[in-house]
Order: C-alpha cells, then sequence, then structure tokens
C-alpha cells in the first residue's frame, strides 16, 4: 500500500543500505558478461560534495546503472586522492588551533603519522556524500591514491621512466609559493585582476653619456636580477643599439640589448627588461639569446644577494651596489618601494601609470606566487606525449564533445617538460638517494639504492634520501591501471583495462586527462605489445552556474549546496535537473525552481501509482504488449518503444538532457496527461475484457517508466517498484539490477493516428479558449468542418472524452464553419468555436492591445541594447546571453498574441 506522498528522507539511507548489502554494486557478478568499466575521478580525501561533483558522478551513476541493467559485469572504481597541499595545510592549521606543536617542531614522521590519524578520523567525508546522491560504486574495492598497492605502482613507475631517461632533474622556473615553501601546478595558481603600476626605467647606455634606453616593469623588485634588454628586430628605434649593452643602475651590471620577436614595438616603449630567472617569458627569450639566469630572492621571497655569485659576478664595487647589497633579506614588496625611491632619487624613474592587470596568487596559501629558479625533478612529457597525440588523432579515444579533441591537441603540441617535485612532506617521497659527492641512486626501496651505491663506490657509503614528495598528479596519473592491481597482472587489470568511458570538467584535461594518456600508453600494453589507451571516451561535462549563467565562488555567496538541496527536495529531483540540463557544449544554469519543478516530477511519479493501485491495474502473469487488442493500449505500447529507444540513444551518445526530456515527455504529457485521462472511462466501464486488458497494459507500461528512468532517479523508481512488487507475480529481482527493456515491433501506425488525432484536437481547443480568455468553467460548443472519413470516426469514436478533456457543450459536424466563430485548421479540417456569447470580443481585443504595446515596448529596448557593442563587447557573456533569450521569448509572446487578435476578427 503506497502512501499519500513520497517521503525521501525515510526512503533513500533505506534502500541504500539494502542494495549494498545485496551486493548490487559489486562487479565480477556476471561470468561470460561484457565488461564495462569507469574509473572515478578521485576526489580529494579533503573535500566535500560540490555542484560539480554532483553533475560528474550524476553522469557517471547514470552510465553504470544503465549498463548493469544491459546485462554487463560493470566496475565503478572508487576512490579518493591523497591530495598533497590540501591535506598537509588541513592537518597543520588542526595542530595551530589546537595550539600543538608544528610540524617543524613535530618532524617528518611524527607529522606524517598525524596526516593518517586525522584521514582515518576525518578523511573521506566525500564519500558518505557520495553515498547520498545515489552513487552506486563498488566501494569493496575502493582505492586510495597513498595506499600500500598505489604507492608501490608510483615508485615502479618513477624508477623506470628514470632509468629509460624520462625523468630528470633540472634547474627551470617553477611556480613557487612563498608561504608555503613549495613548487605549484598551474592549476593551483588563481590570476586575480588588480590594480598596479607600470614603472617606467631609464638604463644608461654604456660609453654614451646622457642617452638612455627605458623600460617598462610591474614589478620594479626583479629589476636586480635583470641580464638583458629585448627589442624587436624590426624596431628601427632601437636598430643601433642591439648589440650594445646597457648598465643596470642599482647594480652596476653591464647587460646586452638583444633583438627578439617577443618584445612588443607597440607595448610601453617597446624595449622590455629580460629577468629569466624570475619571469616565465624571460626564461624563454633567455634561452635564445643566452642571457644569464640570476636568482636575487630566497624560498621566502626575500632579496638573497650576499654571497650570491649570480648577481655580483662581473661587477665593480660601487656606493650603489653597496647600498643594494644591505637590502639583502628584505621582504619583495619593501624592496619594491626602496628600488622606486633610489631609482626616482638618481633620475631615473622616467613615469608610473596607473596599470591593472592579473596576479598569480596561490589557491590555498592566498599570496602572490613568484616565479623560482629551482632544481625540480621533472618528466619528459614531449616524448610520452606522442603516441598519446596519435591515439586521440587515430580514434583510439574519442573526445565527447569533439571540439575538446582541438583543445587536448593545442596542450600536448605544445607541451613542457612536467615539474613533479613538491616541497612537502605528505605524498609520495621521491624514490632517489644521494651519495656523498651528490650522486643520485633511483631505485625502488632503499636497500636497493645502497646495493646501486656499493656497486658504485666499492664500498658502503652512506646515502640521504631526497626530502621532496611527487606531484599528487603524478600518482593520479597512474588511476586507470594502478586501481585494477598494476603492477600486479591481476585478473581485474585483464578484465576491465581498458575502461569505458572518462567522465571529467574541461578544466583539468591537461593536468589530469592528458598524463593518464600518456602514463597509459607507456606502461600498459595488449598481448601484442601495442600501448593500450586507458579509455575509449572522454566525456567532457560542462560547468554548473548560478542561475544567472554566474560561476559560483564563496566571495560572491552564489553558491548551492548539493547536501542542502537533497536535503530539500531528495536525490532524485537534483539527479534529474542536473541530467536535463547536461546539453553538450552548454554550462548549467541551475535555479532552485527547476529542482522544485522536477520534485514536482516525482510527485507526478509517485500519484500515477497510487491511481494505478486505487484502480486495481495489476501486472498480469504472462503479459504480452504485442498481443493489445485495444488502440490506446496499442498505443502506449508504441510509446514505451519510442521512448526506451530515444533514452537507450541518449545516454549512449551522451545527450543526457535529450534522453532525460523523452523521459520527461513520455511521464508527464503521454502517460500521466493523456493515456490514464483516455483510459478512465474504461476502468470505470462495464466492458469487463477492455478492462482487464487496460489494467494490466497500465501496469506493464509503469513498469517501463521504472525501469527506464532508474538510472535517473534510482531511490523513487526503486521503491515504487518493491512497493507495486507486493501484489501480482512476484518480482524477481531489485530493480537495480532489472533486464533493460528494448522493444520492437510494438508500435501500430493506425492506433497512432487516431491517438494523435484526438490529442492534437484536445490540445488545439484549450490552446483556442487560453488564446481568447475564455472562463475556465465555461462550456462551448464545437463544430468541425470539412473533415475526412477517418477524423469524423476517430471524433465520433472519442466525443465523450474530447467532451470532457476540452470542455465543450456539444460536438457537430458541418460541411463549412459557422460565421462569427473562431477557427483553427488541422490538417484539412476546421474547427470552430462559436464564442461571440461566451466573450467580450472588443474588451477582449483591447486587453491583447494593451499588451501586445508592452511586448512591443519590451522588444524595442532589447534590440536597442544588443545592437549596442559597447555593451555586447563588455558585459558578462552570461548577461548578455540573458538578454538574447529574453528576446526570443518576447518575440514568440508577440506572435501569439498576433494570432489572437487575427483569430477575435472572425466574432466581428
Amino acid at each position: 500500500m503506497l502512501e499519500k506522498t513520497y517521503n525521501p528522507a525515510t526512503t533513500e539511507q533505506r534502500l541504500y543500505d539494502a542494495w549494498e548489502e545485496a551486493g548490487a554494486f559489486a562487479c565480477g557478478q556476471k561470468p561470460g558478461a561484457e565488461s564495462y568499466c569507469i574509473v572515478i575521478p578521485p576526489p580529494n580525501v579533503t573535500g566535500s560534495l560540490h555542484m560539480g561533483h554532483a553533475l560528474n558522478n550524476t553522469v557517471q551513476d547514470i552510465l553504470v546503472r544503465f549498463e548493469r541493467m544491459r546485462g554487463k559485469d560493470v566496475l565503478w572504481q572508487p576512490g579518493m586522492d591523497h591530495a598533497g597541499i590540501a591535506t598537509q595545510m588541513v592537518v597543520e592549521r588542526q595542530l595551530m588551533e589546537n595550539q600543538e606543536p608544528s610540524r617543524w617542531d613535530l618532524g617528518r614522521e611524527k607529522f606524517v603519522e598525524r596526516v593518517w590519524e586525522w584521514k582515518a578520523l576525518s578523511g573521506g567525508t566525500i564519500n558518505g556524500q557520495l553515498r547520498r546522491l545515489g552513487a552506486s560504486c563498488d566501494w569493496s574495492r575502493e582505492r586510495f591514491t597513498m595506499d600500500e598497492g598505489l604507492s608501490q605502482a608510483v615508485l615502479k613507475v618513477f624508477v623506470s621512466l628514470f632509468k629509460d631517461g624520462l625523468i630528470f632533474k633540472d634547474k627551470r622556473l617553477v611556480n613557487w609559493d612563498p608561504k608555503l615553501l613549495t613548487a605549484i601546478s598551474d592549476l593551483e595558481v588563481v590570476q586575480v585582476e588588480s590594480k598596479g603600476h607600470l614603472w617606467h626605467f631609464k638604463y644608461p647606455i654604456k660609453d654614451e653619456p646622457g642617452r638612455f634606453i627605458t623600460v617598462a616593469t610591474t614589478r620594479p623588485e626583479t629589476m636586480l636580477g635583470d641580464s638583458g634588454v629585448a627589442v624587436h628586430p624590426d624596431d628601427e628605434r632601437y636598430a643601433d643599439l642591439v648589440g650594445k649593452t646597457c648598465v643596470l643602475p642599482l647594480v652596476g651590471r653591464e647587460i646586452p640589448i638583444v633583438a627578439d620577436e617577443y618584445a612588443d614595438p607597440e607595448q610601453g616603449s617597446g624595449a622590455v627588461k629580460m629577468t629569466p630567472a624570475h619571469d616565465f617569458n624571460d626564461f624563454e627569450v633567455g634561452k635564445r639569446q643566452n642571457l644569464r639566469l640570476i636568482n636575487v630572492f630566497d624560498r621566502h621571497a626575500r632579496l638573497a644577494l650576499k654571497d650570491n655569485e649570480e648577481f655580483v659576478e662581473g661587477v665593480e664595487a660601487s656606493k650603489d651596489l653597496e647600498a643594494t647589497l644591505g637590502m639583502h633579506g628584505m621582504d619583495r614588496f619593501e624592496a619594491r618601494k626602496q628600488i622606486v625611491e633610489r631609482m626616482e632619487a638618481a633620475g631615473l624613474l622616467q613615469e608610473i601609470e596607473d596599470h591593472e592587470h592579473a596576479l598569480p596568487y596561490g589557491d590555498r596559501s592566498n599570496v602572490i606566487i613568484e616565479p623560482f629558479l629551482t632544481e625540480q625533478w621533472y618528466v619528459d612529457a614531449e616524448t610520452l606525449a606522442k603516441p598519446a597525440i596519435k591515439a586521440v588523432e587515430d580514434g583510439d579515444t574519442v573526445f565527447v564533445p569533439k571540439n575538446w579533441e582541438k583543445t587536448y591537441f593545442e596542450w600536448m603540441r605544445n607541451i613542457q617538460p612536467w615539474c613533479i617535485s613538491r616541497q612537502l612532506w605528505w605524498g609520495h617521497q621521491i624514490p632517489a638517494w644521494y651519495g656523498p659527492d651528490g650522486e643520485v641512486f633511483v631505485e625502488e626501496t632503499e636497500g636497493l639504492a645502497l646495493a646501486a651505491a656499493e656497486r658504485h663506490y666499492g664500498t658502503r657509503t652512506m646515502l640521504e634520501r631526497d626530502e621532496d614528495v611527487l606531484d599528487t598528479w603524478f600518482s593520479s596519473a597512474l588511476w586507470p591501471f594502478s586501481t585494477l592491481g598494476w603492477p600486479e597482472e591481476t585478473e581485474e587489470l585483464k578484465r576491465y583495462y581498458k575502461t569505458d568511458v572518462l567522465v571529467t570538467g574541461f578544466d583539468i584535461i591537461f593536468f589530469w586527462v592528458a598524463r593518464m594518456m600518456m602514463f597509459g600508453m607507456h606502461f600498459m600494453k595488449d598481448e601484442n605489445g601495442v600501448p593500450e589507451v586507458p579509455f575509449r571516451e572522454v566525456y567532457i561535462h560542462a560547468l554548473v552556474r548560478d542561475e544567472k549563467g554566474a560561476k559560483m565562488s564563496k566571495s560572491k555567496g552564489n553558491i548551492i549546496d548539493p547536501l542542502e538541496l537533497i536535503d530539500e527536495y531528495g536525490a532524485d529531483p537534483l539527479r534529474f535537473t542536473l541530467a536535463a540540463m547536461a546539453a553538450q557544449g552548454r554550462d548549467i544554469k541551475l535555479a532552485k525552481s527547476r529542482i522544485e519543478g522536477y520534485r514536482n516530477f516525482s510527485t507526478k511519479i509517485w500519484n500515477a501509482a497510487r491511481f494505478l493501485e486505487m484502480n486495481e491495474c495489476v501486472r498480469a502473469e504472462g503479459f504480452d504488449p504485442a498481443k493489445l487488442s485495444l488502440g490506446t493500449n496499442r498505443w502506449i505500447a508504441g510509446e514505451v518503444e519510442r521512448t526506451t529507444a530515444a533514452v537507450t540513444a541518449g545516454i549512449e551518445q551522451h545527450r543526457y538532457n535529450e534522453a532525460a526530456g523523452a523521459l520527461y515527455r513520455f511521464v508527464w504529457n503521454v502517460y500521466c496527461d493523456w493515456y490514464l485521462e483516455l483510459v478512465k472511462p474504461v476502468l470505470s466501464g462495464e466492458d469487463g475484457a477492455a478492462k482487464t486488458e487496460t489494467k494490466a497494459a497500465a501496469a506493464w507500461a509503469f513498469d517501463q517508466i521504472l525501469l527506464v528512468m532508474h538510472p535517473f532517479m534510482p531511490f523513487i523508481t526503486e521503491e515504487l517498484w518493491q512497493v507495486t512488487g507486493e501484489v501480482g507475480p512476484a518480482r524477481e529481482t531489485w530493480l537495480i539490477s532489472a533486464d533493460w527493456p528494448n522493444y520492437s515491433g510494438l508500435q501500430d501506425a493506425s492506433s497512432d493516428a487516431e491517438i494523435d488525432w484526438v490529442i492534437r484536437l484536445v490540445t488545439e481547443i484549450r490552446s483556442v479558449r487560453a488564446e481568447m480568455n475564455v472562463p475556465a468553467g465555461a462550456k462551448v460548443p464545437c463544430v468541425i468542418a470539412a473533415a475526412g472519413e477517418e477524423q469524423t470516426a476517430w471524433t465520433q469514436t472519442w466525443t465523450a472524452e474530447i467532451m470532457r478533456l476540452a470542455r465543450l457543450e456539444s460536438i457537430s459536424f458541418a460541411d463549412s464553419a459557422p460565421e462569427g466563430a473562431v477557427q483553427a485548421v488541422m490538417d484539412e479540417a476546421v474547427v470552430a468555436l462559436p464564442l461571440g456569447s461566451v466573450i467580450d470580443a472588443e474588451a477582449e481585443s483591447a486587453r491583447l492591445q494593451k499588451e501586445l504595446g508592452k511586448i512591443d515596448g519590451e522588444l524595442k529596448g532589447l534590440a536597442a541594447k544588443l545592437a549596442n557593442e559597447s555593451f555586447t563587447s563588455r558585459a558578462p557573456g552570461h548577461v548578455v546571453e540573458e538578454q538574447r533569450s529574453r528576446q526570443v521569448e518576447a518575440q514568440a509572446k508577440a506572435e501569439k498574441l498576433n494570432a489572437a487578435l487575427e483569430r477575435l476578427k472572425t466574432l466581428g
């Protein structure tokens, strides 16, 4: 017996626990079945569910539930990422808040123990939250990037790549976080638009008194590390200076003036100071022009000038140099202030401009990141990228939507060495040991390193391990195969690799997808030794924005918490909303009203089940939808076939919005609004055979709804499957494990045409009534003129239902439409409604014209705004798009109003 209303709060956890207890999520239960595997993008161990996670995991869960029901042996591999910086910061903050010893006081070993303790107590909150969303991962196989097996995989990969010459140490520029004292990835750098200044400094030309070359900079503090000035080769202003030198003020260093296309003649003075050790672009110019790398900062972004041989090399002693050396240890921003003051005092500050530019901030530390020259470990990404590029070119891995392949290729074809070392304690410590002379020994264990050192030195030697850990993305790059047991040759690895689909966001195509492709193809080979891609498809989903199209952020206060929505509406409406709005290539504008709407949709499904229960519509033993006799039942069976095919195609093609749209149309419009309304007279009538067939057909069709709805709304569908299974033939399985419907031959053209006519006729009459503002309670006559034989017969068969649903007083037939009636054309027939006695045509015309006047005014305003290039070029994209949408809606409304006015003329 169904409750009056569905209560997700009391249902969802109960069902999820029951699924887990029944082993419904477990792989390996279908011997001989085709395998299907998705690896979850591992959330950070510190993370909690946000709307991006909700969309990403809803899509994955739709896929795995769908393929599970199609009979495949499905593995959805869950797990978490150890999240180096984020986790270390959480634990450090906890130590500080509890007034406990800092990590430096604890030491590395004790601190790492504390992180593991934190992970055991507080880590992994997000996994419980994913369960609330309904994620049907095989939790028995959950992995963690720092667990023993994955750590062994990391060590093996590092050692193997090093011995193949694909990992090396180098001194290069990195994004340096002077608060966390570590290199960080580009993804951990946030560009923040800021108001600053552009300082124009004059550098004296050597041996040409009174002549200067002017350079502009946003970072005066780096000038102490300048080793050149660049001008464009075609810039005639400086043609005679190329090859000469200028003297760096405050230091006295002679630096060359070089010709390089990086310099933009239109930007500033056209001359650019070169600081290769403190700017990524300058670093590249420096390599081309053989400029010196002069590092003037320490790890804390303070000036490091004393005992700095690079800084003083070739510089003669002077009062200026002595004063500059006195700035040693000064913070970079205090140094900036002093340098500007000294340049001004020397008459070498030409001007200061206000200047807006983007500053790089660390997303964790919230301090400005410093390009810093330091020795780090690198992967030869260019070599590894080549087979990964070819695999996508050849279609071995396909991106959906396909346009993301262009982004992938652009990144991969311009790839730089990948910095993989981090100056942290939490993470995979690099398996490298150093001898007393700096010789490096890279092995999987310390014992192997000691043995290698003994062979090298001829005697046992003390070694010191590299203190750095690996970039978190290094271990994540192994995720598709390390989680399946590699480097062991496990049965799971043989069965589920390569995986089928990766579902992810566009922002980590380079940081994660590309690196999984590179590592997967290097380490995974088929039985013929051919490199294997880690996944057949990469589905790139869009961003979830707020209802106005703005990106969600804490600073804007527009973050929508998925857990709050689940508390309020249940998981199903949230999941269905995200799927229904997941059009390829279009970001989701999430409004609470949409979730409320799909909550109402779930209520509609529940009420349909209650209607069936009240009318004793029970599944029949041996029911065959191909043997139905009544037209309405044959029609609904055909609609089931069409809908199932549309939903199947939508999921297969990653067009989740189209699949959800087909479901919504079928459930709400076709089944509830039309089929159940049309069969009500049969269910309450005296024809026993018709009633029996209709009850069975209605119950069968509802079962199909539950089946095809399940991947999208798993909880309410499973609950209804269980409760409706308490009567009639026993259910053989849980809905989650039931077979996906696949029908053919159920469509009946004759029944389709008949029911289609009835639906269109009622819809047209309702539309005219609404346009003409006919009172809802008023029943009006209807005359159908010039109808064909079939249309007449169909109308006569369904007269009672048409009159009831369209609120008609009568239906009659004529050769031509009567005068003074509002008319609508349907095929060759004319549907006429004499409304003269029901509405005041003159007053209605005035009302419509007034409303049309308002719409015309709105359209003029929107047209002017959208024609204004200042608005369309400066306003945020989502604001412009909103105005265009309003214009389209207003135009459609104006067309309807004009059509209604035309109809009114027939009453005159």
